[in-house]
C-alpha cells in the first residue's frame, strides 16, 4: 500500500479552478492575518489615539525589516521544496526542511538580539516624534523578543506551501488570530496596557500558533516528509548553499523595499508630523484589503509555477501567470471604485481625529494610481520567484526600493511638495504629504514593468532550475 504523503500535485487539472482552490485557504489566512493586524490599529487608534497609531506604524516597519532575512529564506525554501515536489525528490526534501529549520532558528535569535540592543538607535533614525517614541520602543522590544515565533510560523507555512498544502497554514493563522484579537481587547482595551498590550497580544498569538504547528507536523511526520530526528536538523552544505543563493537576494529584496518605507516614514515624521504618520499607517492597513486576495494569488502561483517548471510543464506555468493577472485586475478594479467613493468613511473606522482624516482622500487616491502596477506585478514576480531567478528579483527590488521609492518620495514630497502640490495645485499644507504618498506608490511601476517584460519576452527559458 502506497504511503500517504502531505501536499498536492499541482501539475495536473484545470488551471483557473486549481489556482483559486489552492489560493482560497491563503486568502482566508491573509484575511485573518490582516484582521488581527487591523484590530491592533483599531484598538490602539481608538484607545490610545494618533500617538499610538504612529508608534505601531513606525515600530512595525522596523520589526518587519528584521524579519526580512527570515522571510527571504522561507520563500527560498518554498521554491526549492516546490521544485523538489514537482520533480518527485521526496528524500532530498527531508534534508532541505531540516537545514531550513535550523538556519531559520539561528537567524531569528540573531534578529532578536538586534531588536533589543539597537532599538533606540533605529527609532532615532526614523525621527519618531514626541509621545509616540516611548510607545514605539515598548512595541519594538516586545515584538522583537518574540521573533523566533514569527520566524517559525513563516518557515512552517512556506514549507507547506511548497508542498502544495494550503489548508493547514490557514488553521495555524486562525489560532494566532483568535488569540491575538482576544488578548488585544483584554490587554489594551480593558487592562489599559496601551501599545505594549497590542505587542504582547501579537507575539503570544504567534507563539501559540507556532507551537501548535510543530506538534501537528511531528504527529504527521511520515506524511510531512521530515522525521524530526536530531541528525536531520543538521545543516547540509549543499542545501544551505542553494537556500542562501536564493534566500539572500530575496531577503535583500524585501529589505530594500522596507528600508524605502522607513525612509519615507522618516520624511513623513520630519515634514508631516504625528498626524501624517498616523494617516500613512492607516493607509498601509487599508491597502491590505485588496492585497489579501492578490497576495494569496501570488503565493499559490509561485508554488504552482515551481512545480510545473520542475515537471517541464512550461505552457501550464505560463497559463498560471495569465490567469493570475486577469484575476488581480478584476479585484483591484472593484476595490478602487469602493475606496474612491468612501475614503473618509474607511479612515473613520480607525480614528475620528480630523487631523488624520484630512489626509484620507490623498492616501486613497495615490494608492489607487498604483493598482494597475500591483495587478501586473503580483503574478509576474511570482513567476520570477517560482523559477528561482533571485538575481533578477534583487535587481528590480533595488531599483524599486533604493532608487525609485526613495528618490520619488523625496523629489515629490520635499522638492515639489510645497511649491507644486501645495501652491500650484492648491493643496496648501497637505502638499508635501501628497507628494510623499504619490512618490511612494508610483515606485511600484519600477517593479511591475521590468517583471512583466521579463515574463513575456521569455529569456527565462534558458535558465536552469534549482533541482
Amino acid at each position: 500500500m502506497e504511503k500517504k504523503t502531505m501536499g498536492k500535485d499541482l501539475t495536473k487539472g484545470h488551471v483557473p479552478s486549481q489556482l483559486m482552490t489552492f489560493a482560497l485557504p491563503f486568502m482566508l489566512s491573509n484575511a485573518l492575518q490582516a484582521v488581527y493586524s487591523t484590530v491592533d490599529m483599531l484598538v490602539v487608534g481608538n484607545v490610545v489615539g494618533e500617538t499610538g497609531l504612529s508608534a505601531v506604524n513606525n515600530a512595525g516597519m522596523l520589526i518587519f525589516l528584521l524579519t526580512a532575512l527570515g522571510i527571504g529564506f522561507s520563500n527560498s525554501g518554498q521554491v526549492l521544496i516546490a521544485q523538489m515536489q514537482g520533480a518527485g525528490k521526496r528524500r532530498e526534501m527531508n534534508f532541505a526542511i531540516g537545514t531550513l529549520f535550523t538556519a531559520m532558528t539561528i537567524m531569528s535569535l540573531l534578529m532578536t538580539a538586534v531588536a533589543i540592543f539597537l532599538c533606540n538607535p533605529m527609532l532615532n533614525l526614523l525621527d519618531v516624534q514626541g509621545g509616540a517614541y516611548p510607545l514605539a520602543r515598548d512595541y519594538m522590544l516586545i515584538c522583537g523578543g518574540g521573533l523566533i515565533f514569527t520566524g517559525g510560523y513563516n518557515m512552517v507555512s512556506a514549507v507547506l506551501r511548497g508542498m502544495g498544502e494550503s489548508k493547514m497554514p490557514l488553521v495555524f493563522i486562525a489560532i494566532a488570530s483568535v488569540v491575538n484579537i482576544v488578548l488585544d481587547i483584554l490587554f489594551t482595551g480593558i487592562l489599559g496596557w496601551s501599545v505594549a498590550g497590542a505587542a504582547w497580544a501579537t507575539i503570544i498569538g504567534q507563539a501559540v500558533s507556532f507551537i501548535v504547528s510543530v506538534i501537528y507536523l511531528y504527529r504527521k511526520k511520515e506524511a510531512f516528509g521530515f522525521d524530526f530526528k536530531l541528525d536531520s536538523f543538521k545543516i547540509r552544505g549543499d542545501m544551505l548553499k542553494t537556500l542562501t543563493k536564493l534566500g539572500v537576494p530575496f531577503a535583500i529584496q524585501m529589505s530594500a523595499i522596507n528600508i524605502s518605507m522607513l525612509f519615507v516614514n522618516r520624511l513623513i515624521n520630519t515634514y508631516g508630523g504625528v498626524s501624517c504618520s498616523a494617516a500613512f499607517g492607516v493607509s498601509s492597513k487599508i491597502q491590505q484589503i485588496p492585497d489579501i486576495i492578490t497576495r494569496s494569488i501570488g503565493m499559490a502561483s509561485s508554488s504552482m509555477i515551481a512545480q510545473n517548471l520542475a515537471a517541464r510543464e512550461i505552457d501550464r506555468s505560463k497559463k498560471v501567470v495569465h490567469t493570475g493577472i486577469y484575476i488581480c485586475c478584476g479585484i483591484y478594479a472593484v476595490v478602487a471604485v469602493f475606496m474612491l467613493l468612501f475614503p473618509r468613511e474607511i479612515f473613520r473606522l480607525f480614528t475620528s481625529e480630523e487631523r488624520v482624516l484630512q489626509y484620507a482622500w490623498y492616501c486613497i487616491l495615490t494608492a489607487v494610481i498604483a493598482y494597475p502596477a500591483h495587478a501586473l506585478m503580483t503574478s509576474t514576480t511570482s513567476f520570477i520567484q517560482g523559477i528561482g531567478d533571485a538575481k533578477f528579483s534583487l535587481i528590480i527590488a533595488l531599483l524599486d526600493g533604493v532608487v525609485a521609492r526613495i528618490s520619488l518620495s523625496w523629489i515629490l514630497g520635499v522638492l515639489l511638495g510645497k511649491s507644486f502640490f501645495g501652491g500650484t495645485l492648491g493643496m496648501g499644507e497637505l502638499g508635501p504629504a501628497f507628494g510623499f504618498f504619490l512618490g511612494y506608490n508610483l515606485a511600484t511601476y519600477v517593479t511591475a514593468l521590468p517583471s512583466t517584460a521579463y515574463f513575456f519576452i521569455e529569456r527565462w527559458r534558458k535558465r536552469d532550475l534549482l533541482v
